[in-house]
C-alpha cells in the first residue's frame, strides 16, 4: 500500500478522531473510557504543537492512520523526551504503516535533537507491545494495576526507545 504522510492539520481532525475514538469505547489501545466529543479533535494538534505530528494517507486520500510525539513532562530537565502516540485504522493493522510513521516520526526526533521517546501502553495491548518491541523500544518499567477499563485492570507499559 502506497503511503503519503502530511502534517497533521486542524481540517485532519474529524478523521483522527474517527480513528481514536475506534478504541476508546472497545479496547485498551486508548486509555479513554468513552469517544471523545467532535470539539476535543483539535487535542491532538494542541497536544503536540512544536513536535512532529502527521497523518497517513492511502492513494484514495483516506487517512489510514496518525502518530506525533508531545512533551513528555513540561519541567527543563526532560526537554530530550517526547511520548508517542499512534494509532491506525481499524483494519489497516500489519501493513507497515505504523513503522512508516514511527520511521519518520524518530527522523525528525533525531533533527529536534531528542535522545528519547516514551511509550505508556496498557498491558492488556499485547500488539502494541510487540510492535513497540519489534522497532526499537525497550520495556523499562510497569506500573501495576495502574488503570482499569472495560471492567478489567491493566498495568500501564513504559517502554523507551533512544533516537
Amino acid at each position: 500500500m502506497h503511503i503519503v504522510l502530511e502534517p497533521l492539520a486542524v481540517s485532519d481532525g474529524p478523521e483522527v478522531l474517527d480513528i481514536f475514538n475506534f478504541y476508546a469505547d472497545r479496547s485498551f489501545a486508548a486509555y479513554s473510557l468513552t469517544p471523545l466529543p467532535d470539539e476535543m479533535a483539535s487535542m491532538f494538534l494542541e497536544l503536540s504543537n512544536g513536535y512532529p505530528a502527521f497523518v497517513a494517507r492511502d492513494e484514495n486520500g483516506k487517512a489510514v492512520g496518525f502518530g506525533m510525539l508531545r512533551p513528555y513532562s513540561p519541567m527543563p530537565a526532560f526537554a530530550g523526551t517526547a511520548e508517542i502516540t499512534l494509532f491506525l485504522r481499524d483494519g489497516y493493522t500489519g501493513q507497515g504503516i505504523g513503522k512508516v510513521i514511527l520511521d519518520h516520526l524518530v527522523e525528525q526526533a533525531a533533527e529536534m535533537g531528542l535522545v528519547s521517546i516514551l511509550a505508556s501502553i496498557s498491558s492488556l495491548n499485547e500488539g502494541s507491545i510487540r510492535f513497540h518491541l519489534r522497532n526499537g523500544f525497550q520495556e523499562c518499567g510497569r506500573f501495576r494495576d495502574a488503570g482499569e477499563k472495560l471492567g478489567r485492570k491493566f498495568d500501564v507499559v513504559y517502554c523507551q526507545r533512544m533516537v
